[in-house]
């Protein structure tokens, strides 16, 4: 190649952001071949700066498309028309986008009005059910039609993509980028118990970690989460419940109302990803709907119970990592009870390898979109990629 292969890296919110940074740093060692442009929609503006920040990255052009209570329809024709002129003046050679947000789709598709080729970071994840992730399962399949390659973080993933009729030619799989993301952090938080645990409860000997913002759970699903985790407070005095609660407001109108009186119970503002892994880390349980922590919690072997009715994430599950309860209250507080009150049970949690990825993620993306913009064949070779770590099922 005679001039450098341009990729235009894509983020818009807090996950994008921390998934995506160990990719756009594996770019920039690639300088030789490669260089990056970094586009921030602003999709959630605050969280994702912080988790821009924590990886020493800046964008280059930050779009700043978040309004206060803004609609999905207004979100992506912002984002649409935003990117539109962006990616005109950038012409970058390739988009790469990560995940499933209103800003991937969007992207995906101003790429693919204008005749860029679009890498799909995490693709081929599916729950199989339009409303569960909404609306993210329809991002993602939505972008998989736009994009000319797919960076499959597990071969569970690839197989989803292949039985929609992909190409398995194009087809990477690497690993999930969170993997990389969180190995790199550890190592700089040291040991020793989460000091924002010793700040915000210092007698507590075990704490559950609980996150449930998903908009799927809004109203009647996140009113039965919030009860179960009143009455595990009430059944369980000496185990602290640590829950950030989203800004958004139909979560907080709900959290803080049925949990805010209880002494065990510790509601706090969303956490920057560097105080929030450390509670991950030293959680006896985790209650969440979040698609990340059902990735990052295995890294650490915290028992998970997963607060959906189905996951697009079902390798945990398989390996008996993870557990889905649903948003029942009663089934919420049997298994939590049965995870606190059991260590055999809890232990059976913590075994296995993590089967999202190794930490080599990153720099299989990076060398994949090197041999593609090279024109070598295969983009990846099959034993350079990420392998099966699910082995025997329980």
């Amino acid at each position: 190649m005679s001039e450098k292969y341009h990729v235009a890296v894509i983020v818009g919110t807090r996950p994008e952001g921390i998934k995506m940074a160990p990719v756009i740093h594996a770019l920039a060692t690639r300088g030789d071949t490669l260089r990056r442009s970094i586009v921030s929609t602003g999709q959630h503006r605050e969280m994702l700066a912080q988790a821009l920040s924590l990886f020493s990255i800046e964008p280059d052009v930050d779009l700043a498309l978040m309004t206060p209570d803004q609609s999905l329809s207004g979100l992506t024709q912002a984002a649409i028309g935003g990117l539109t002129e962006c990616l005109s003046r950038l012409r970058p050679d390739m988009l790469l986008v990560q995940g499933d947000t209103t800003t991937v789709f969007a992207a995906s598709l101003a790429a693919f009005y204008g005749g860029i080729p679009v890498g799909h970071v995490e693709a081929g994840l599916r729950s199989h059910d339009m409303a569960n992730p909404f609306p993210e399962e329809a991002n993602r399949r939505l972008t998989s039609v736009l994009a000319g390659l797919h960076f499959a973080p597990t071969p569970l993933a690839r197989e989803e993509l292949l039985r929609e009729g992909h190409d398995l030619a194009r087809i990477i799989v690497t690993g999930n980028t969170v993997v990389d993301a969180l190995l790199g952090l550890s190592e700089t938080l040291g040991p020793g118990r989460c000091p924002l645990l010793r700040e915000l409860a210092p007698q507590a000997g075990r704490f559950v970690l609980v996150t449930s913002h998903r908009r799927e759970s809004w109203g009647e699903a996140l009113r039965h989460i919030c009860a179960a985790v009143a009455d595990l407070a009430r059944a369980f005095p000496d185990v602290a419940f640590v829950y950030p609660v989203h800004r958004n407001p139909h979560v907080r109108e709900v959290a803080f109302p049925t949990l805010g009186g209880l002494p065990n119970v510790l509601l706090t503002d969303p956490l920057d990803y560097r105080s929030f892994v450390p509670l991950m880390r030293d959680a006896t349980l985790i209650l969440t709907d979040s698609g990340g922590v059902q990735e990052e919690a295995p890294t650490f072997r915290t028992p998970v119970l997963v607060l959906r009715q189905v996951t697009e994430r079902p390798e945990a599950s398989r390996l008996g990592l993870a557990k889905l309860v649903g948003t029942d209250r009663a089934t919420i507080v049997a298994e939590a009870t049965r995870l606190l009150t059991d260590e055999t049970a809890r232990e059976a949690m913590r075994r296995g390898p993590n089967p999202y990825g190794d930490g080599r993620a990153a720099d299989r993306i990076a060398e994949a979109i090197c041999r593609f913009a090279a024109g070598d064949r295969p983009v990846l070779p099959t034993d350079q990629q990420f392998q099966d770590q699910e082995g025997p099922q329980p």
